[in-house]
């Protein structure tokens, strides 16, 4: 099979995003994809939750996921949403970070919305605290398609293995990663985690990542580490897409899951222990 890893400079204007990423979509159906993987928050990157409030969407009304719908529909490819922020009329008024998994007929064969929150402080100068404007998810996604069973999970989740190894012991073959990497944290652990996560559970990992200085027009301007990376179940790098925006293609052989897992069958040697005290 053939994937395609979409890196983007998303602003926080979702129509500008919107248009971006379609052309983009159609430049990966003509190299051939079967699958098309955008990053996180694909149509909006803001760190101003008034500017949210105003251009976010619930998502039966969001235009980015109409327009990706019928760009899957028309191109037959299945197409990995990475997230959209979405409203969700809670009553605390936080939205989700909502991966969508559109089917090649353009329909909705699954959503996943991230888990693990993205509370930290990078720095002195760099603090995030994505609780406060997004509610965490709380159940995990494993889809059977006819490329391959896909677990879907979102950027911060990555530190948190034992997502990744129960969904390889689910069914998954492939581990979809889209995520929006703060450069610092980015140069030090972007690749060694994406890569022990393939390691682990003898997955092909694909993780297609926002780039650059991204436009705002209220808050705070983010910037992204870019590296969209396509990992093998050996663990081995397929693909680097660097810090330009673009499209990176790269061939996937199912049949490399099964001979990774055989080698190091760790997946069926999970044992019980007591403790720690």
């Amino acid at each position: 099979m053939r994937a395609a890893l979409l890196q983007t400079t998303a602003s926080d204007d979702p129509a500008q995003n919107t248009e971006a990423l379609r052309g983009m979509v159609r430049e990966a159906v003509a190299q051939g994809a079967d699958l098309v993987c955008t990053p996180e928050v694909s149509n909006c990157v803001s760190s101003s939750r008034a500017r949210q409030e105003a251009v976010l969407r619930p998502e039966a009304e969001d235009p980015m996921l109409a327009a990706m719908r019928e760009e899957a529909r028309r191109a037959g490819v299945w197409l990995a949403l990475g997230s959209i922020a979405v409203k969700t009329g809670d009553a605390d008024g936080r939205f989700a970070n909502r991966s969508i998994l559109i089917g090649s007929e353009g329909r909705i064969a699954a959503r996943y919305d991230k888990i693990h929150m993205f509370d930290v402080a990078v720095s002195e100068t760099e603090t995030y605290r994505e609780s406060a404007g997004y509610r965490p998810g709380g159940r995990a996604v494993l889809t059977q398609t006819p490329l391959a069973p896909l677990g879907l999970t979102i950027c911060y989740d990555v530190r948190f293995p034992h997502l990744y190894r129960a969904l390889a012991q689910a069914g998954a073959g492939i581990l979809l990663v889209p995520s929006a990497f703060s450069p610092v944290t980015g140069a030090a652990h972007w690749e060694v985690l994406l890569r022990a996560r393939a390691i682990e559970t003898g997955c092909f990992v694909l993780a297609a990542a926002q780039t650059g200085r991204h436009a705002a027009s209220a808050g705070r301007v983010r910037e992204t580490w870019g590296h969209s990376l396509a990992i093998d179940p050996w663990g081995a790098v397929l693909a680097d897409a660097g810090t330009a925006p673009g499209v990176t293609i790269v061939d996937l052989d199912p049949t490399e899951v099964a001979q990774a897992r055989q080698r190091v069958p760790a997946l069926l040697h999970d044992r019980p222990y007591d403790g720690p005290a």
